[in-house]
């Protein structure tokens, strides 16, 4: 068993409440952060659950102590399509993801934090690259010329360089992580910043047999979803290893949103109708590009789609009848 002590930013989300959960598995002491206590999990696992702000130089200073031997920054300002791509909310994503990174960076130099982990995203990738849905190129070198299709995947390119720097001039140890649409139970699934498979999970759920389910766009553009059990894998496999990164941590079992609703509709077992409509819809393909990932930890994703939808929806068919049981 470990005895080392860690710091999860981010704690109250869904990748860093299960994050939390894997490192209580292997002995940390962890310490979590974040502006709520996580919506789904109870109560947290955590050793320590601080409710701050990290946009708080105050608060981050309170949090990253010297005594840490690992510090995951997971904390930004995100969601689904309809929360990055709308262009409401752009100033607020960079502000409050930039504040929070430079912050923590910024303790992290001062106290000495020996490793460090930045959660990037597969936004980062050109949208140039991204055109073909059946052919998009997300290998890592390919992130450069520079085109994110949102100011989220900016922000995130910009924080990939900005922990590069504080490793080459600070002698911070940092890994880079680029997510590709991590999903699964106990995340957020409604409200307007649920990502398209707890989305989907969720109409399906609540639509009533021979009824229809409605899909932004006209379902062609592409996508891969990484199961959350996989993600912690990777990043637990990717911490442990010598590699920097930027890497790739996704699935590369690419799929139409219209395919991936049909599957979700099977897992059901309704009988529904699509019914595609406008909305905001993204690139036109995106997948992950395993092949350095595979070289570097010598591992890669592998669950098949299918057990992670039927794992996702099985939990949010149950959210769905909760929350009709209390309205009632």
């Amino acid at each position: 068993m470990s005895s080392k002590k860690a710091l999860v930013c981010g704690a109250g989300g869904f990748i860093g409440g299960h994050l939390i959960n894997r490192l209580k598995e292997e002995g940390y002491y962890v310490r979590g952060i974040d502006l709520k206590e996580h919506e789904f999990f109870g109560e947290t696992s955590a050793d320590e659950f601080i409710i701050g702000d990290l946009r708080d130089p105050e608060v981050a200073r309170s949090v990253v102590t010297e005594d840490l031997d690992e510090v995951y920054q997971l904390a930004a300002d995100m969601g689904g399509a309809g929360f990055i791509f709308i262009g409401d909310n752009d100033a607020d994503i960079m502000h409050n993801s930039a504040l929070c990174n430079l912050n923590v960076l910024e303790e992290a130099k001062k106290v000495g934090v020996p490793k460090i982990f930045y959660s990037s995203s597969a936004c980062i990738y050109p949208e140039y690259n991204q055109q073909d849905p059946q052919n998009p190129k997300c290998s890592e070198e390919s992130a450069y010329p520079a085109m994110p299709d949102s100011e989220y995947g900016w922000e995130k390119l910009f924080s990939e360089r900005l922990y590069l720097s504080y490793m080459r001039n600070h002698g911070i140890d940092v890994r880079i992580a680029r997510f590709h649409n991590i999903f699964g139970p106990f995340g957020t699934w409604d409200g307007g910043r649920e990502k398209a498979p707890a989305a989907i999970c969720r109409k399906v759920a609540i639509a009533e047999d021979g009824g229809e389910v409605e899909v932004w766009g006209d379902g062609t553009q592409t996508r891969s979803f990484l199961i959350i059990d996989e993600c912690i894998e990777g990043m637990r496999r990717f911490m442990k290893s010598d590699f920097i990164g930027p890497v790739n941590i996704g699935s590369e079992e690419m799929i139409s949103i219209q395919d991936f609703t049909k599957m979700v509709i099977d897992v059901s077992g309704k009988k529904l109708s699509i019914k595609n409509v406008e909305g905001p819809r993204g690139v036109a393909g995106r997948n992950s590009d395993n092949a350095l990932i595979r070289e570097k930890l010598g591992w890669a994703p592998s669950k098949p789609l299918r057990n992670g939808v039927e794992e996702t929806y099985k939990w949010i068919e149950e959210q769905v009848k909760e929350k009709r049981k209390a309205a009632v």
